[in-house]
């Protein structure tokens, strides 16, 4: 696994100069969307690499993460005379992230990228580990490869520009990473108001949390064993994603993890005695938080052939998931039959009061 710079700073500007400088490419890209064009971009006009960079901009949004907008970005490279010694630096949200990523990984067969994630969802997931993608034919990030950006920037700078929803869809990622370390981790995330942190109390939780993540993917760059415990929440948040996607009412990714981890504790719990007590403050936090997705007994089957589709499963027969028997005590590869996940969706409406 490569080196990457990780750098936790709200200077950004000069950040980013100091890398540019550093990896001197031939030609430099920005990939925006529409929303971080406008919000996020002027607050960069300190740095001086950005004078003369092409800037790439797509639609907001995770409908927007897909071949037509990938295939536009590969035209933008192409008009700009990227050669394989350009750099694009991906400003944006986990879709910026995710697609740029597999841009940079896929034109001319590899071009090196920075991430600048400027969402807590985006900076504490999906910007930093290596993967890529975007969705295809219904599926949530069907289509992708494994490729580590040069660096990544995180601040929390640009943390005012978002709305409570997303910094909660964040938070639930921090929550995950806090049930996969220890008990010290993930106590000290149920003490915060998410949506009133101090910046630098924040940047510093988001330190913690993105080092869990780290330590894992280094350990298991390409999710063949121990980085799945990174899936906790996942398999039943994917499905969640994807069931929303079919309504056309998408949710965001967090929330979705948020619902998830409720669904995969109680697995947890009916397999191996993940503590009720723990599950209970969990879902409760999730219902007071994050509200409830709605779901009736005509969902259960669609949301399981939804998790038939998940990359972790080793057969279409059966569902992978990660449980816990306790805080930061991980089982992954656990087989949960279709019984025991329809009981399991049970008790999460009993949780989510629907």
């Amino acid at each position: 696994m490569k080196h990457q710079d990780l750098i936790f700073s709200n200077d950004v500007a000069s950040q980013l100069d100091a890398l540019v400088e550093k990896y001197n490419p031939s030609k430099l890209f920005v990939l925006v969307d529409a929303n971080t064009r406008e919000l996020v971009l002027p607050q960069l006009e300190g740095a001086l690499v950005l004078e003369n960079a092409s800037i790439i901009t797509i639609n907001a949004g995770d409908v927007n993460k897909n071949i037509e907008s990938l295939t536009y970005i590969w035209n933008q490279l192409v008009e700009g005379g990227a050669t394989r010694k350009s750099m694009l630096i991906n400003l944006g949200g986990g879709v910026i992230t995710d697609i740029g990523g597999f841009a940079g990984a896929t034109f001319k067969r590899g071009i090196r990228f920075i991430n600048i994630p400027t969402t807590l969802l985006s900076a504490v997931d999906a910007a930093v580990g290596g993967k890529t993608g975007i969705n295809f034919y219904g599926f949530k990030n069907e289509i992708g490869a494994f490729c580590e950006a040069e660096a990544v920037i995180i601040s929390t700078r640009f943390l005012a520009t978002l709305s409570n929803e997303e910094l909660l869809s964040g938070y639930a990622e921090m929550l995950k990473h806090g049930l996969i370390s220890n008990a010290d981790i993930y106590n000290r995330l149920f003490s915060n108001d998410v949506v009133n942190i101090e910046a630098e109390d924040m940047l510093q939780l988001l330190r913690e949390s993105v080092m869990v993540k780290k330590r894992v993917v280094e350990e298991d760059p390409t999710e063949k064993g121990i980085r799945r415990a990174l899936n906790l929440g996942h398999t039943a948040g994917h499905a969640f994603e994807s069931l929303a996607l079919q309504r056309n009412k998408p949710i965001p990714h967090g929330y979705a993890v948020a619902w998830g981890l409720v669904v995969e504790l109680v697995l947890s719990h009916m397999h191996l005695q993940f503590p009720s007590n723990e599950l209970t403050r969990l879902a409760t936090y999730i219902y007071d938080n994050y509200g409830a997705f709605n779901i009736t007994c005509d969902d259960y089957q669609a949301l399981i052939e939804f998790m038939r589709h998940d990359k972790k499963n080793d057969s279409a027969n059966e569902i992978n998931f990660t449980m816990l028997k306790n805080v930061g005590d991980i089982h992954i590869d656990c087989i949960a039959s279709e019984e025991d996940i329809k009981t399991a969706f049970d008790i999460y409406r009993d949780f989510m009061h629907i």
